[in-house]
């Protein structure tokens, strides 16, 4: 199994002491984040993508190009980019550019996004956003295949003739589909042949192992072989402490406060406090053992190679602390009871 760790950047007080960091301090913390995965053996690291308060990440590819500059091995992916409402166009063209600055090391990831807010800032109905998620993902695809791109939509101006530079460092470079909520994002995943990443954050396994369910079902349907699917899956918060009581008195308040957040609120969650999370979600807070199981009963469910977490809303020496024991702790008894066949010498890529 692989291990990447994501930060949608969200600004909020700390659960613990009230302390709100500036702007400068919290983007910061995300690349000495960052820095400090790849320095302890993690597989990639992911920024979202929001626009609207309390969230910093409105643009992936700026703070994942600063992340590039300061490593060398590390993944680097939007999480996602919210191509349901961006202009293709300049997707391909800093994503490329990042492609190159990162020495071929993006895995880019789309989707329509779970926030309604950017909708009306970006000119489209949210009723729009599944047909114009679909369009704008296969203009960006031609525009880093092909040159002398000709095209018309709904979504924007004609194109005539046109080849988006930088061309891709990547001969190709790996899409990934965000899936939440939906079928439609499945589907538009497995008639493309590419992979998914389950946010499986807010819901009980249930829901999301249906769409992953879904997704390889039309795998099949469309010609592909499902046994060779990529699928990624995040879980709601990482907490390791000696015993269950303790990470569960240490992580509540940080809890807490992001899932009383109006853009935690937005999804709906039915569960009712942190102890229904952990024992009905994904929520892998407890001890190492304990975290080692949950996910690899999520694996037998999901088939899944890759494994998000996430310290966002932690205190820098809490986020260093839960980064080091997961690494030490869970990710070496992971990669030894579940292979993984991407980024790295036993790499098998879907058949596109």
């Amino acid at each position: 199994m692989k291990f990447v760790l994501f930060d949608l950047i969200s600004n909020h007080p700390n659960g613990v002491t009230g302390e709100v960091l500036t702007e400068q301090q919290r983007i910061q913390q995300v690349i000495d984040q960052a820095l400090l995965a790849e320095s302890l053996g993690y597989d990639g690291f992911g920024v979202g993508e929001r626009h609207g308060a309390p969230f910093l990440s409105s643009s992936p590819a700026v703070i994942l190009t600063a992340i590039a500059a300061r490593t060398t091995s590390i993944r680097l992916m939007p999480t996602v980019s919210v191509l349901s409402v961006l202009d293709p166009v300049r997707v391909a063209e800093d994503y490329a550019l990042l492609d190159h600055l990162s020495n071929g090391r993006l895995e880019m990831m789309i989707g329509k996004g779970n926030d309604p807010r950017h909708y009306p800032l970006f000119g489209i109905k949210e009723e729009e956003q599944w047909e114009s998620l679909a369009e704008r993902y296969d203009l960006l695809k031609r525009l880093w295949r092909d040159e002398n791109v000709s095209w018309e939509g709904k979504y924007r101006s004609l194109l005539t003739n046109v080849t988006t530079h930088p061309r891709p460092y990547q001969k190709q470079i790996p899409i990934w589909h965000g899936s939440a909520s939906s079928p439609l994002s499945t589907e538009l995943a497995a008639r493309n042949g590419e992979p998914i990443f389950s946010s499986n954050t807010f819901h009980p396994m249930a829901k999301y192992k249906e769409l992953i369910d879904h997704y390889r079902e039309r795998l099949e349907y469309y010609g592909y072989d499902s046994t060779h699917a990529l699928v990624g899956a995040g879980a709601r918060g990482l907490y390791l402490a000696n015993t269950t009581e303790e990470a569960i008195k240490r992580f509540r308040p940080y809890y807490d406060v992001s899932m009383g957040t109006d853009a935690s609120k937005f999804n709906l969650s039915p569960f009712k406090d942190l102890e229904d999370h952990i024992q009905n979600g994904s929520a892998l807070v407890g001890s190492a053992d304990q975290v080692i199981e949950k996910i690899i009963k999520y694996h037998q469910a999901f088939g899944h190679q890759v494994q998000s977490i996430s310290v966002e809303g932690l205190s820098k020496e809490e986020q260093k602390e839960q980064l080091e024991r997961f690494a030490s702790e869970v990710i070496p008894v992971l990669r030894q009871e579940i292979p993984s066949t991407i980024w790295g010498k036993t790499e098998q890529s879907m058949v596109l």
